[in-house]
Protein backbone atom coordinates (compact mmCIF):
# COMPACT_ATOMS: atom_id res chain seq x y z
CA UNK A 1 0.00 0.00 0.00
CA UNK A 2 1.30 4.03 -0.96
CA UNK A 3 -0.29 6.80 -0.04
CA UNK A 4 -3.81 6.88 2.05
CA UNK A 5 -5.87 3.62 2.70
CA UNK A 6 -8.90 3.41 0.54
CA UNK A 7 -10.92 1.75 3.16
CA UNK A 8 -9.69 0.91 6.95
CA UNK A 9 -11.21 -1.20 9.29
CA UNK A 10 -11.75 -0.07 12.81
CA UNK A 11 -12.70 -2.62 15.24
CA UNK A 12 -14.10 -1.47 18.22
CA UNK A 13 -15.32 1.23 16.58
CA UNK A 14 -17.97 2.24 18.97
CA UNK A 15 -15.54 2.72 21.87
CA UNK A 16 -14.14 6.15 22.96
CA UNK A 17 -11.04 5.63 20.76
CA UNK A 18 -12.51 3.96 17.86
CA UNK A 19 -15.43 7.20 17.63
CA UNK A 20 -12.33 9.38 17.98
CA UNK A 21 -10.67 7.39 15.48
CA UNK A 22 -13.70 7.40 13.06
CA UNK A 23 -13.68 11.33 13.30
CA UNK A 24 -10.17 11.63 12.38
CA UNK A 25 -10.35 9.26 9.28
CA UNK A 26 -13.75 10.82 7.93
CA UNK A 27 -12.08 14.77 7.82
CA UNK A 28 -9.43 12.83 6.06
CA UNK A 29 -12.58 11.39 3.74
CA UNK A 30 -11.15 7.62 3.77
CA UNK A 31 -13.57 4.93 3.75
CA UNK A 32 -14.19 3.03 7.35
CA UNK A 33 -15.43 -0.22 7.84
CA UNK A 34 -16.30 -0.35 11.94
CA UNK A 35 -16.78 -3.73 13.33
CA UNK A 36 -18.20 -4.06 17.06
CA UNK A 37 -20.34 -5.94 19.27
CA UNK A 38 -22.83 -3.22 19.17
CA UNK A 39 -24.04 -0.83 16.24
CA UNK A 40 -24.81 2.30 17.67
CA UNK A 41 -26.37 4.67 14.95
CA UNK A 42 -24.86 8.20 14.10
CA UNK A 43 -21.23 7.25 13.82
CA UNK A 44 -19.27 8.84 10.67
CA UNK A 45 -18.71 5.72 8.62
CA UNK A 46 -20.21 4.00 5.32
CA UNK A 47 -20.27 0.28 6.42
CA UNK A 48 -21.12 -1.50 9.75
CA UNK A 49 -20.22 -4.90 10.31
CA UNK A 50 -21.94 -6.09 14.08
CA UNK A 51 -20.17 -9.21 15.70
CA UNK A 52 -16.64 -10.14 17.47
CA UNK A 53 -13.58 -9.27 16.52
CA UNK A 54 -12.51 -13.20 17.51
CA UNK A 55 -15.18 -14.42 15.06
CA UNK A 56 -13.01 -15.66 11.49
CA UNK A 57 -16.21 -15.36 9.62
CA UNK A 58 -17.48 -11.65 10.69
CA UNK A 59 -13.64 -10.52 10.69
CA UNK A 60 -13.68 -11.74 7.07
CA UNK A 61 -16.95 -10.11 5.91
CA UNK A 62 -15.84 -6.93 7.55
CA UNK A 63 -12.19 -6.97 5.70
CA UNK A 64 -14.15 -6.38 2.41
CA UNK A 65 -12.19 -3.80 0.67
CA UNK A 66 -10.03 -2.83 3.15
CA UNK A 67 -6.42 -2.28 2.16
CA UNK A 68 -5.66 -0.90 6.58
CA UNK A 69 -6.57 -2.27 9.95
CA UNK A 70 -6.88 -0.21 13.03
CA UNK A 71 -7.51 -3.31 15.65
CA UNK A 72 -8.99 -1.20 18.71
CA UNK A 73 -11.13 -4.23 20.18
CA UNK A 74 -10.76 -5.35 23.43
CA UNK A 75 -11.76 -5.74 27.12
CA UNK A 76 -9.69 -3.02 28.50
CA UNK A 77 -9.09 -3.83 32.26
CA UNK A 78 -8.98 -7.40 34.13
CA UNK A 79 -12.10 -6.69 35.99
CA UNK A 80 -13.65 -6.44 33.18
CA UNK A 81 -14.71 -10.28 32.95
CA UNK A 82 -12.79 -13.49 34.23
CA UNK A 83 -8.89 -13.66 33.82
CA UNK A 84 -10.06 -16.05 30.60
CA UNK A 85 -12.42 -14.06 29.34
CA UNK A 86 -10.22 -11.02 29.63
CA UNK A 87 -7.19 -12.74 27.96
CA UNK A 88 -8.41 -15.26 25.99
CA UNK A 89 -11.08 -12.47 24.15
CA UNK A 90 -8.41 -10.23 23.56
CA UNK A 91 -5.68 -12.05 22.49
CA UNK A 92 -7.64 -14.23 19.83
CA UNK A 93 -9.57 -11.05 18.65
CA UNK A 94 -5.82 -9.81 17.83
CA UNK A 95 -4.95 -13.19 16.32
CA UNK A 96 -7.71 -13.84 14.20
CA UNK A 97 -8.10 -10.31 12.96
CA UNK A 98 -4.46 -10.00 12.39
CA UNK A 99 -4.19 -13.70 10.11
CA UNK A 100 -7.68 -12.37 8.39
CA UNK A 101 -6.06 -9.29 7.31
CA UNK A 102 -2.94 -11.20 6.41
CA UNK A 103 -4.63 -13.42 4.28
CA UNK A 104 -6.92 -10.97 2.29
CA UNK A 105 -3.63 -9.33 1.64
CA UNK A 106 -3.73 -6.24 4.27
CA UNK A 107 -0.56 -5.18 4.69
CA UNK A 108 -0.90 -2.23 7.05
CA UNK A 109 -2.01 -2.91 10.81
CA UNK A 110 -1.80 -1.01 13.81
CA UNK A 111 -3.12 -2.55 16.91
CA UNK A 112 -3.72 -1.06 20.55
CA UNK A 113 -1.38 -2.22 22.83
CA UNK A 114 -1.06 -0.62 26.61
CA UNK A 115 1.18 0.89 29.15
CA UNK A 116 -0.51 -2.39 31.15
CA UNK A 117 2.24 -4.40 29.46
CA UNK A 118 4.65 -3.07 31.83
CA UNK A 119 2.40 -5.18 34.96
CA UNK A 120 2.73 -2.06 37.36
CA UNK A 121 -1.02 -1.05 36.75
CA UNK A 122 -2.71 -4.02 37.80
CA UNK A 123 -0.45 -6.20 40.05
CA UNK A 124 -1.55 -6.94 43.44
CA UNK A 125 1.70 -5.84 44.73
CA UNK A 126 3.45 -2.68 44.22
CA UNK A 127 5.44 -3.09 41.35
CA UNK A 128 8.40 -0.70 40.57
CA UNK A 129 9.88 0.18 36.86
CA UNK A 130 13.68 -1.03 36.60
CA UNK A 131 14.36 2.28 34.98
CA UNK A 132 12.73 5.42 33.90
CA UNK A 133 12.12 7.16 32.16
CA UNK A 134 10.39 3.53 30.74
CA UNK A 135 10.55 2.49 27.43
CA UNK A 136 9.87 -0.17 24.74
CA UNK A 137 12.57 -2.54 25.80
CA UNK A 138 12.40 -1.93 29.68
CA UNK A 139 11.58 -5.72 31.46
CA UNK A 140 7.94 -6.32 32.02
CA UNK A 141 6.75 -7.51 35.11
CA UNK A 142 2.81 -8.68 34.12
CA UNK A 143 1.02 -10.59 36.53
CA UNK A 144 -2.41 -9.99 35.14
CA UNK A 145 -4.28 -10.79 32.44
CA UNK A 146 -5.21 -7.74 30.69
CA UNK A 147 -1.26 -6.58 30.99
CA UNK A 148 -0.48 -10.30 29.52
CA UNK A 149 -3.05 -10.28 26.80
CA UNK A 150 -1.49 -6.83 25.66
CA UNK A 151 1.88 -8.60 25.91
CA UNK A 152 0.87 -10.90 24.18
CA UNK A 153 -1.10 -8.90 21.40
CA UNK A 154 2.59 -7.28 20.80
CA UNK A 155 4.14 -10.71 20.06
CA UNK A 156 1.20 -11.45 17.50
CA UNK A 157 1.86 -8.61 15.89
CA UNK A 158 5.45 -9.01 15.45
CA UNK A 159 4.66 -12.62 14.12
CA UNK A 160 1.93 -11.66 11.68
CA UNK A 161 4.57 -9.19 10.28
CA UNK A 162 6.84 -11.85 9.54
CA UNK A 163 4.30 -14.29 8.54
CA UNK A 164 2.50 -11.88 5.70
CA UNK A 165 5.19 -9.42 5.05
CA UNK A 166 2.69 -6.83 6.50
CA UNK A 167 3.87 -3.86 8.38
CA UNK A 168 2.21 -3.43 12.45
CA UNK A 169 2.44 -0.93 15.13
CA UNK A 170 1.45 -1.88 18.57
CA UNK A 171 0.71 1.57 20.52
CA UNK A 172 1.25 1.63 24.17
CA UNK A 173 -1.37 3.58 25.11
CA UNK A 174 -1.68 5.15 29.13
CA UNK A 175 -4.77 6.12 30.68
CA UNK A 176 -7.09 7.47 28.01
CA UNK A 177 -9.13 9.70 28.17
CA UNK A 178 -11.58 12.88 26.46
CA UNK A 179 -12.55 15.61 26.06
CA UNK A 180 -10.83 16.82 28.90
CA UNK A 181 -13.68 16.57 31.46
CA UNK A 182 -12.42 12.70 31.94
CA UNK A 183 -8.85 13.70 31.49
CA UNK A 184 -9.59 16.21 34.56
CA UNK A 185 -11.17 13.43 36.92
CA UNK A 186 -8.58 11.12 36.45
CA UNK A 187 -6.22 14.54 37.68
CA UNK A 188 -8.65 14.65 40.26
CA UNK A 189 -8.62 11.04 41.60
CA UNK A 190 -4.71 10.65 41.05
CA UNK A 191 -4.09 13.98 43.33
CA UNK A 192 -6.02 12.40 45.80
CA UNK A 193 -4.27 9.32 45.86
CA UNK A 194 -0.65 9.83 44.34
CA UNK A 195 -0.08 5.65 44.39
CA UNK A 196 -2.68 5.13 42.36
CA UNK A 197 -1.29 7.08 39.96
CA UNK A 198 2.28 5.44 40.48
CA UNK A 199 0.47 2.11 39.09
CA UNK A 200 -0.05 4.17 35.48
CA UNK A 201 3.41 6.58 36.30
CA UNK A 202 0.54 9.33 36.09
CA UNK A 203 0.27 9.58 32.47
CA UNK A 204 -2.26 9.78 29.96
CA UNK A 205 -2.98 10.38 26.32
CA UNK A 206 -6.12 12.16 24.98
CA UNK A 207 -8.10 9.87 22.80
CA UNK A 208 -7.53 12.25 20.03
CA UNK A 209 -4.43 11.84 19.95
CA UNK A 210 -4.77 8.12 20.50
CA UNK A 211 -6.85 8.57 17.07
CA UNK A 212 -4.09 10.50 15.08
CA UNK A 213 -0.96 8.00 16.40
CA UNK A 214 -3.31 4.83 15.24
CA UNK A 215 -3.68 7.12 11.57
CA UNK A 216 -0.01 7.94 11.46
CA UNK A 217 0.77 3.97 12.13
CA UNK A 218 -0.91 2.98 9.20
CA UNK A 219 0.10 5.76 6.85
CA UNK A 220 3.26 6.62 7.41
CA UNK A 221 6.47 5.25 5.45
CA UNK A 222 7.57 2.54 7.77
CA UNK A 223 8.20 -1.28 7.89
CA UNK A 224 8.10 -4.04 9.68
CA UNK A 225 6.96 -4.49 13.38
CA UNK A 226 7.42 -1.36 15.90
CA UNK A 227 6.14 -1.35 19.75
CA UNK A 228 5.87 2.64 20.47
CA UNK A 229 4.62 4.37 23.69
CA UNK A 230 2.89 7.16 23.47
CA UNK A 231 1.69 9.78 26.07
CA UNK A 232 1.08 13.65 26.84
CA UNK A 233 4.42 14.96 27.67
CA UNK A 234 3.64 16.12 31.04
CA UNK A 235 1.90 13.82 33.67
CA UNK A 236 -1.18 14.63 34.78
CA UNK A 237 -0.07 16.05 38.46
CA UNK A 238 1.09 19.02 39.83
CA UNK A 239 3.81 17.85 42.06
CA UNK A 240 7.36 17.75 40.10
CA UNK A 241 8.01 14.10 38.37
CA UNK A 242 11.06 13.77 40.60
CA UNK A 243 9.42 14.55 43.26
CA UNK A 244 6.85 11.66 42.57
CA UNK A 245 9.20 8.86 42.08
CA UNK A 246 10.93 9.74 44.96
CA UNK A 247 8.23 9.07 46.78
CA UNK A 248 6.94 6.73 45.08
CA UNK A 249 9.41 4.36 43.18
CA UNK A 250 12.77 5.00 44.56
CA UNK A 251 14.48 1.89 43.67
CA UNK A 252 14.24 2.82 40.04
CA UNK A 253 17.28 3.70 37.80
CA UNK A 254 17.54 7.36 36.95
CA UNK A 255 18.35 7.11 33.12
CA UNK A 256 17.47 10.72 32.22
CA UNK A 257 16.10 13.98 33.86
CA UNK A 258 12.81 14.59 34.53
CA UNK A 259 12.31 18.30 34.83
CA UNK A 260 8.87 19.49 35.73
CA UNK A 261 5.99 17.67 35.58
CA UNK A 262 7.88 15.24 32.55
CA UNK A 263 6.33 12.07 32.10
CA UNK A 264 8.53 9.29 33.20
CA UNK A 265 8.23 7.56 30.25
CA UNK A 266 10.72 7.65 26.79
CA UNK A 267 8.31 9.37 24.06
CA UNK A 268 11.41 9.80 21.52
CA UNK A 269 10.75 6.05 19.45
CA UNK A 270 6.87 7.37 18.54
CA UNK A 271 8.45 10.59 17.50
CA UNK A 272 11.09 9.01 15.78
CA UNK A 273 9.28 6.52 14.07
CA UNK A 274 5.33 7.90 13.38
CA UNK A 275 6.48 11.85 13.79
CA UNK A 276 3.95 11.48 16.78
CA UNK A 277 4.10 14.03 19.21
CA UNK A 278 0.55 14.90 21.02
CA UNK A 279 -1.31 17.66 20.85
CA UNK A 280 -3.90 17.64 23.69
CA UNK A 281 -2.45 18.29 26.79
CA UNK A 282 -3.90 19.62 29.94
CA UNK A 283 -2.18 22.45 31.47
Amino acid sequence: MTGFPRRVLVTGAAGSVGRATLDLLARHQVAVTGLDLRGPGGLPLDRMVVGSAGDPEIVRKALDDVDAVIHLAALPAPVLGTPEEVFCGNTRATFVVLEEAGQAGVRRAAIASSMSALGLAWADRVLHPAYVPVDEDIPLQVEDPYGLSKQTDELTAAMMSRRHGMTTVALRFPRLGGPEDKLRRTAEEWAADRAAGARELWCYLDVRDAARAAWLAVTRPIEGHHVLAVAAPDTLMSEPTEELLAAFHPGSERRAPLPGRAVPVDLRAAERVLGFTARHVLP
